[in-house]
């Protein structure tokens, strides 16, 4: 298996020369029925967006292959396996996988899953009600009681696509948008 620490190592540091924010990184096996392919999945955006468009996304793309051919061509091998790259922005409905994640989202509904239980429960969902920094723990309001949840035992967390979300999320990138009514309107 990859050594997501190691890629990680390797893929935040061509993010950052770009402006961007690592946000996550996961390599798994398949996503469809029957797909034997492992995909690396490298999510990331611009810190002042939130977002990334394609370009940005090709240009991220280009970097980290890159980085991996010059150390595949010093002998180290990164990832033995086959495996397709797919670099994404994190979307509206977004993987919550830092502790600034949790605070800046404070107010919008989150799912949780753990890895281990916590009050008998292992799955949270309800609107995140902050994060506190010097305890290290998420609050989460679920059906009038508030959950304080240790970061550590994070195992997946997103936040749900709900009306007030996305109200509140940016504007997406919408150069070239003329253009395209422009087309179909022809």
């Amino acid at each position: 298996m990859a050594d997501i620490a190691r890629i990680t190592e390797i893929v935040e540091p061509e993010a950052r020369a770009l402006g961007f924010d690592l946000v996550r990184v996961r390599y798994f096996k398949g996503g469809e029925i029957g797909d034997e392919e492992h995909t690396l999945q490298i999510m990331a955006e611009r810190p002042e967006t939130g977002q990334l468009v394609i370009e940005d996304c090709a240009a991220l793309s280009q970097r980290i292959s890159e980085a991996f051919d010059s150390l595949e061509e010093a002998g180290e091998d990164v990832i033995e396996d086959a495996y397709r790259l797919e670099v994404s922005s994190p979307g509206i409905d977004r993987p919550l996988t830092r502790r600034k994640d949790f605070a800046a989202w404070t107010g919008h509904e989150a799912r949780i899953e753990l890895t281990e239980l916590l009050d008998e429960r292992r799955r949270v969902r309800g609107e995140l009600a902050g994060f506190d920094e010097e305890a290290d723990t998420i609050s989460i309001e679920d059906g009038g009681t508030t959950y304080r949840v240790p970061f550590t035992l994070v195992a997946n967390a997103k936040l749900v696509l709900t009306d007030k979300l996305i109200a509140a999320s940016r504007p997406l990138d919408t150069s070239g948008a003329d253009e395209i009514l422009e087309e179909q309107e022809d």
